[in-house]
């Protein structure tokens, strides 16, 4: 088990006063056997009602609504967290519907079909081309195949730090040979639903003993989760080649990444020249074996 303390700030400055409109907040985990909530606090300003629920997949979600008028919007969450961390291997499940092609039962099919469907376009295959470049083998354990795909996006595509708001196509990440992390996760998760399997995109934290030794440190970060039978959902992230590792803290999975926004909302009023600046930090507060 680890203990984490994660401090995450969002911070909006604006060259005129402006009112705001309802604020979504998406920065909290939601407890479970691989993660629990041991802190938390969330502090905002200017300040106003907030109202915590979960949304249609499961995640937790702050309403807040800012009141007043302001040339700033600070938000501020605290957590600290204890990290259950279950590794991958050497769990092998035999199962011949873990083989490539993937096969899913048809209750798991009927519930996971949202997350097969692939969101964006390919009219001309080229994603789909490029997969299958890769070589891909009928019969090829799939969580074999996963970890192979994991780590060639990992080593051939260039890891950058991108500002613009929003996420890259597949094919624009494929043209271009470079992302941000939530780029690579993307061409993941579209990449592997025109083959048949279920995957979302997630959003959290990544843990780094030191900025340079994981990229995507000092940020909100996002990868890859996969559904297997017998196995559940697994964990992939391409931009660090890592697979269901303790140093990714899942916050949201969504089945876009237009979903999984940490803060959206509206602002009223003409805010000038507007800022924002984010910072990140996830620090070890304890390490120790778990209890037999």
């Amino acid at each position: 088990m680890a203990r984490l303390k994660i401090l995450h700030e969002t911070r909006y400055d604006y060259e005129r006063p402006v009112s705001f409109g309802a604020h979504r907040l998406l920065i909290r985990p939601r407890d479970s056997h691989a993660l629990r909530i041991v802190e938390a606090s969330l502090k905002v300003s200017p300040p106003g009602p907030t109202r915590w629920t979960y949304d249609a997949s499961g995640n937790c979600v702050c309403l807040f609504q800012p009141t007043g008028q302001s040339t700033s919007l600070i938000i501020v969450s605290q957590l600290v967290i204890d990290r259950f961390p279950a590794p991958l291997s050497p769990v092998r499940i035999d199962n011949p519907h873990t083989l490539t092609p993937i096969v899913y039962s048809r209750e798991d099919h009927a519930t996971l079909a949202p997350f097969i469907a692939p969101v964006t376009d390919d009219p001309d295959a080229v994603l789909l081309t490029w997969l299958r470049s890769l070589g891909a083998r009928r019969d090829e354990p799939a969580l074999d195949f996963l970890l192979r795909i994991n780590s060639l996006i990992h080593e051939r595509f260039d890891y950058i730090n991108r500002y613009e708001e929003g996420v890259q196509s597949p094919l624009e990440t494929l043209a271009s040979g470079q992302g941000a992390c939530r780029d690579l996760a993307w061409l993941m998760v579209e990449g592997l639903r025109r083959l048949g399997y279920a995957a979302l995109f997630a959003t959290g934290y990544i843990y780094a003993p030191s900025a340079e030794s994981l990229r995507g440190a000092g940020a909100t970060h996002a990868w890859c989760e996969v559904f297997l039978p017998d196995l559940g959902w697994l964990e992939f992230d391409p931009t660090n080649g890592l697979a269901e590792s303790p140093d990714l803290i899942r916050v949201a999975t969504t089945r876009t990444p237009s979903q999984a926004l940490p803060v959206s909302g509206a602002i009223i009023g003409d805010p000038g020249v507007a800022r924002l600046h984010v910072s990140v930090d996830v620090r070890l507060l304890d390490a120790r074996p778990e209890a037999a």
